[in-house]
């Protein structure tokens, strides 16, 4: 009985290091997307799109991974919150993968245009978002539901950073009709950055729950009892 439970365990740090697997290929797409971006790079761009198909696999592996912990052991408390968490967390970093992959496609778009006067704040974004699916993947890993707090927290801040981007894009179509279509094609990219900080929030408050049997989904931050993290 001690060896199954010590082979249980194996199994899911093994778990633990595939979830670190897909966030690390996810955190890579997301850099390169953005240096694709500010380099006007297109063989850049190309990659990220080419690179999904691995990461789409790694996320078929785990789900395999978790029904097969399921089944064969039957875990319970932590452990079943655990299983539960990487089978909620795994579309979530497919789905920001996926954003970098929208990311290079209009990179692609946009580099058959002349480039705006600026960026704006996109490169910014970019590492907020990263930075939060970073964290995000340290506080699974560690089980820790103060630093998934903390994660959720910077949401704001990439929220008023898309505002932001908006209505420097804004002002730029409205000078000149002639930017539009690259204005909004970067408005995407924008889009893409703030989906990806919305992504890693899901993944922390997934982490709470899995810290805490806590469900603080659905609940506006300000509105958590008092002492919350």
């Amino acid at each position: 009985m001690e060896h199954t439970g010590t082979h249980f365990h194996e199994q899911l740090d093994q778990l633990a290091e595939r979830i670190l697997r897909l966030g690390g290929l996810a955190e890579e797409a997301i850099g390169r997307s953005v240096r694709a971006l500010v380099d006007r790079d297109p063989e850049l761009a190309r990659q990220v799109i080419a690179g999904d198909a691995a990461i789409d696999e790694v996320e078929l592996e785990i789900d395999s991974m978790c029904i097969e912990l399921l089944a064969r052991n039957q875990p319970l408390a932590g452990d079943l919150r655990f299983i539960t968490t990487a089978m909620k967390i795994t579309p979530d970093l497919e789905r920001i993968a996926d954003h970098a992959v929208n990311i290079g496609e209009r990179v692609l778009e946009l580099i058959e245009e002349p480039p705006l006067r600026a960026l704006v704040d996109l490169p910014q974004m970019a590492l907020s978002a990263q930075a939060m699916v970073h964290g995000a993947l340290d506080a699974f890993v560690r089980r820790d539901a103060a630093a998934a707090w903390r994660v959720i927290r910077m949401d704001d801040e990439l929220d008023r950073r898309m505002e932001q981007v908006f209505r420097v894009l804004l002002s730029h179509m409205m000078e000149d009709p002639r930017t539009i279509s690259r204005a909004l094609r970067m408005t995407f990219v924008a889009k893409y950055f703030e989906r990806i900080g919305d992504q890693a929030t899901n993944i922390c408050e997934q982490i709470v729950y899995m810290a805490e049997a806590r469900v603080i989904k659905h609940r506006m931050v300000e509105d958590l009892p008092d002492g919350t993290p």
